[in-house]
């Protein structure tokens, strides 16, 4: 189902950790599963872009933010319970 809207993430990381590498691919598979060709994603290595992430109040990696549509919102972890990371960016609606 494609979904009219454009999303914006911003995916930080540490590195390529296991749990980076795990949240760049969950996150990834999320957005061409259910929002093909309406979603963006830029990654930050915490440590490339220390000043960035401080800027940001990014204390825990991975985090992801969704810039776009508004609200923002923050999720912490790895990404690898879909349905739950689905409800918490609202994207629930695009998973049935």
């Amino acid at each position: 189902m494609k979904h009219p809207l454009q999303f914006k993430f911003l995916l930080y990381v540490a590195d390529d950790t296991q749990n980076s590498v795990l949240a760049v691919a969950n996150l990834r598979a999320i957005c061409q599963a259910h929002l093909p060709g309406h979603h963006e994603i830029e990654v930050v290595d915490v440590f490339k872009q220390p000043e960035r992430a401080l800027a940001d109040r990014v204390f825990m990696t991975p985090l992801l933010i969704r810039l776009a549509p508004v609200p923002v919102r923050r999720i912490v972890g790895t990404l690898s319970q879909t349905d739950k990371v689905l409800r918490a960016l609202g994207l629930e609606s695009v998973a049935a």
